[in-house]
């Protein structure tokens, strides 16, 4: 199925989805500095607390690596925006689509150029 050009009011919809994931992740990764902060080894806990916090760290700093991915993301597709560029795929050059981008509005790639970059 070929994908078509976005309207404005789905541009629009859009741009909105993505300034509020855009305030979303800044606020999320505000919250998560200080739980990303290294475990002390002199603090006095027992081991399996300490492999517990260890753990926990580790998640934390997973999930800010995650965010920070998607904000980059984001602020990317916020710049295509204004550059009249947003909505199209970086490989292949063609429309991604109003369904894809209503689920990932900071998609830069269509389905199938995703999917082959998935199995790479």
């Amino acid at each position: 199925m070929e994908e078509v050009e976005l309207t404005d009011a789905q541009t629009r919809g859009l741009r909105a989805a993505l300034e509020s994931a855009q305030a979303e992740l800044n606020a999320a990764l505000g919250a998560r500095q200080a739980s990303a902060k290294p475990v002390d080894l002199d603090e006095p806990i027992g081991r399996l607390s300490r492999m517990d916090a260890m753990q926990q760290q580790q998640m934390a700093a997973a999930n800010k690596r995650n965010a920070d991915l998607r904000l980059q993301l984001v602020r990317a597709a916020l710049a295509a925006l204004d550059d009249d560029e947003y909505g199209y795929c970086r490989l292949c050059e063609e429309p991604i689509g109003y369904g894809r981008l209503s689920a990932r509005p900071e998609a830069p790639f269509c389905l199938k150029c995703q999917s082959q970059r998935e199995r790479r």
